[in-house]
């Protein structure tokens, strides 16, 4: 009995490295979808720049002179601008972070921090698996398989020991 559950632990921790190396996997497709995301908000800033620098205006001037418009749709498209102004420098602040990560697994702390949650649904939406070749993911991997291994080992251990300690104290019955 003792072989299949060492054998079902086994299997376990296997399937929760395959789990868990995809983890970096996620963070890396989560990272090609923020750099798009980033040269589209760039592109669309830079669109408004140009035409604030062609009447005259800064880009704040022109965000005032949008969302301070008596026209409701114009001034909704300022807004528009103004949130797009503030997500790009969101964005490259948390591109920063990742391009800077050092540590293994530090991609996926600083996406867990802060993530920008569009790219995080995009990203599981389409996300396919695929197999860890990096560090990250080999190390992500290993912890997995460690922890589930590990929680298994226990829990196993100590269902082993309860059942021995409940044969113990089970009373022995003579024949009367």
């Amino acid at each position: 009995m003792f072989r299949v559950v060492r054998t079902l632990g086994l299997a376990f921790g296997l399937l929760a490295a395959v789990i868990a190396a995809q983890a970096p996997e996620f963070a890396q497709q989560y990272t090609q979808r923020l750099g798009g995301a980033l040269d589209e908000l760039r592109r669309s800033i830079a669109s408004l720049d140009a035409d604030a620098q062609a009447t005259g205006r800064s880009r704040e001037e022109a965000l005032t002179l949008l969302r301070t418009n008596p026209d409701a749709f114009i001034a909704r498209r300022g807004e528009s601008a103004r949130t797009d102004v503030e997500r790009l420098k969101r964005l490259e602040a948390q591109k920063l972070a990742l391009d800077t990560a050092a540590s293994p697994l530090g991609r996926l702390s600083v996406i867990a921090r802060d993530p920008d949650m569009g790219i995080a649904r995009a990203t599981y939406r389409d996300y396919q698996p695929a197999v860890p070749t990096t560090a990250d993911g080999l190390v992500a991997g290993l912890l997995g398989f460690l922890a589930a291994w590990g929680g298994w080992r226990v829990t196993s251990d100590v269902g082993r020991h309860l059942a021995r300690r409940r044969r113990r104290a089970q009373p022995e019955t003579t024949p009367v």
